[in-house]
């Protein structure tokens, strides 16, 4: 008999990501993400049910996660079910469900508009017109409009 242990989840972050590394260097991020179900009881009443994932990302990955994503973001995580035990300092057995993510991708909303904000563009900056890879002629800059249009490769 086969065994498959796949997982994908769609749902919100509920905290910003902790981005960590390892001893060796290693990074590590977790996030947890809520998950709704929304039905219809057999009386006709409508509800949702909310379930929180808590996903465990490592690598380069972990990295991007930690640096692109927020509470709140919408994700979609997929990966493996993972259950963990360890022994907390006050001596008590402790295990935990947890998803262990091989791919994350990001749904609606970047976090770029936040860093935005930090990294402001320069809007007095003049746009343009010149395509970067179009060799400009001698005695012209990239902000000279003439004859840009005869510039353009396509």
């Amino acid at each position: 008999m086969a065994n498959l242990n796949k997982v994908f989840l769609i749902g919100n972050l509920t905290r910003d990501p902790e981005l960590r590394y390892t001893p060796s260097g290693l990074a590590v991020t977790t996030f947890t993400v809520a998950v709704n179900r929304n039905y219809t009881t057999q009386s006709g009443e409508k509800r949702e049910d909310v379930t929180f994932m808590r996903v465990v990302v490592w690598g380069k990955r972990a990295e991007v996660c930690g640096e692109y994503l927020n509470k709140g973001s919408l994700a979609f995580v997929e990966g493996r079910i993972q259950n963990r035990s360890w022994q907390a300092q006050d001596g008590t057995k402790r295990n935990t469900v947890e998803v262990v993510a091989n791919n994350v991708q990001f749904l609606g909303a970047r976090k770029g508009a936040v860093a935005a904000e930090k990294h402001p563009v320069d809007e007095t900056q003049e746009p343009l017109d010149i395509a970067p890879d179009v060799d400009i002629p001698p005695g012209q800059t990239k902000n000279d409009k003439s004859n840009s249009e005869d510039q353009v490769p396509f």
